[in-house]
């Protein structure tokens, strides 16, 4: 069986369905059906918002979910691990392993709950809270602003809309 081929020069990466940087040197792959799917969009959004987080806050060394783990306990201070898995969709066995590294950088504390003992409070520390203030001074004036720069406020609010009604109705 002989098959044909077409070369990636052979096509414009528009007319293949795909995105510049969908694989690398230009050689993306013909998307067909994923670049109408949603998941698929999501995802492959929410990869570059990481991969932009991340470069942000470099200089921290904070991950997207531990700068969440320290929003939240800012917020609520004296929450415990599972009120955290809970709201930010992590499974429980999963958030023990990032709060120790956590509480090993001393960014936040568990302690025994006082009326639950088989449950931990976390706090914020000092440290964390420090680290919590120049992640969101680095956040705001660079990540967050590239957002506005690309989609504008009002397309940036109505897709913040959109993805809330996603995770709440979905």
């Amino acid at each position: 069986m002989t098959v044909s081929k077409i070369s990636a020069p052979d096509l414009t990466t528009r007319e293949r369905g795909a995105s510049p940087g969908d694989a690398g040197e230009g050689n993306a792959l013909e998307l067909g059906e994923l670049s109408g799917l949603l998941g698929y969009a999501l995802k492959r959004a929410q990869v570059r918002v990481f991969d932009d987080f991340s470069r942000c806050v470099a200089p921290l060394q904070l991950t997207p979910a531990q700068f969440s783990v320290l929003l939240l306990l800012e917020r609520n201070p004296g929450c415990n691990q599972t009120e955290i898995a809970g709201t930010l969709g992590i499974l429980r066995p999963n958030l023990v392993p990032m709060l120790d590294g956590m509480e090993s950088r001393d960014l936040c504390v568990r302690t025994r709950s006082t009326s639950d003992r088989r449950s931990h409070v976390l706090m914020l520390t000092d440290k964390g809270r420090a680290i919590l203030t120049r992640a969101k001074k680095l956040i705001s004036t660079r990540h967050e602003t590239r957002f506005n720069e690309l989609l504008g406020s009002q397309n940036r609010e109505a897709l913040l809309s959109m993805l809330a009604k996603i995770a709440r109705d979905f």
